[in-house]
């Protein structure tokens, strides 16, 4: 049987499978830096708001997949700067990073997010921001390098009851998702004011590739996050979560938090 199989013949077409095997399975692109389902909000003029996204993957992709490295026990410690502009208005820029034994503490890229929203005086029943997102990741930690997203956001607070919905779209400028066209990717989230300082909620993440073309259920990504705000003051953020993935696409379990703090440069602008 050993001679069987160290046959070159039969060597050459044990390892053309397994090729086609792994080029038929999913491509474990990185994303989890900003786990988090936005608000309609934005920061006010003449405010910073700087945050601290630290995700840490309990148990992922163990192996290679071409040039990007396995996910497993990697932490992403995401810088995010959120200007306001006016008082429907913002730019955020993000510093993505990752550590993992053996690599250090490395660079993985950075984006650029401006967003809108509907001003106050327009009295809409719900919460409406629109978000565009550029930006670039190396091809160690995401094979599709350059990447677009445009994300409506819409929320509703209900008494003690918040909802909010993220349909985000995505496309890919460099890398192998150019032929995919526009991507989908929601997320939403729903949560429950338990006291006025800590509330507690689902959030879920998703990745159905293509709009023309939806992935296999195996190759989509699908993450589910129990997770609390802590409403210590209006200066500070802070959200804690566990999250599970459902796929073999996904990695399968992830913690996260968020560490927020404003800062306001001054009296708050009327410009509209």
């Amino acid at each position: 049987m050993r001679k069987f199989f160290d046959h070159p013949k039969v060597s050459k077409l044990l390892l053309a499978v397994a090729a086609c095997l792994l080029g038929g399975g999913p491509l474990w692109a990185q994303g989890n830096y900003e786990i988090q389902v936005y608000g309609s909000d934005t920061v006010p003029p003449r405010n910073t708001m700087m945050e601290l996204h630290s995700n840490y993957t309990v148990q992922g992709q163990k192996q290679y997949i071409g040039e990007v490295y396995p996910t497993n026990h990697q932490l992403h410690e995401t810088l995010e700067i959120t200007q306001g502009i006016t008082s429907w208005s913002e730019i955020g820029f993000y510093v993505f990073t990752s550590v993992q034994d053996g690599r250090g503490w490395q660079w993985v890229g950075d984006h650029i997010r401006p967003r809108v929203r509907a001003p106050d005086r327009w009295h809409w029943p719900v919460g409406v921001s629109l978000s565009t997102e550029v930006g670039y990741q190396r091809a160690q930690y995401s094979p599709d390098t350059w990447t677009w997203e445009i994300r409506p956001i819409v929320d509703k607070a209900v008494g003690r009851w918040y909802f909010a919905v993220n349909p985000a779209f995505e496309r890919t400028w460099h890398g192998p998702d150019i032929a995919q066209g526009i991507g989908f990717a929601p997320a939403a989230k729903v949560g429950y004011d338990f006291t006025k300082k800590v509330s507690g909620g689902v959030e879920y993440y998703g990745d159905y590739g293509g709009l023309g073309r939806i992935d296999t259920l195996r190759n989509q990504q699908q993450q589910l996050f129990v997770v609390t705000d802590l409403n210590v003051s209006p200066k500070w953020e802070i959200n804690l979560g566990v999250g599970v993935g459902s796929t073999a696409a996904t990695d399968h379990l992830l913690v996260k938090g968020i560490l927020g703090r404003r800062f306001s440069w001054g009296k708050r602008s009327p410009i509209e």
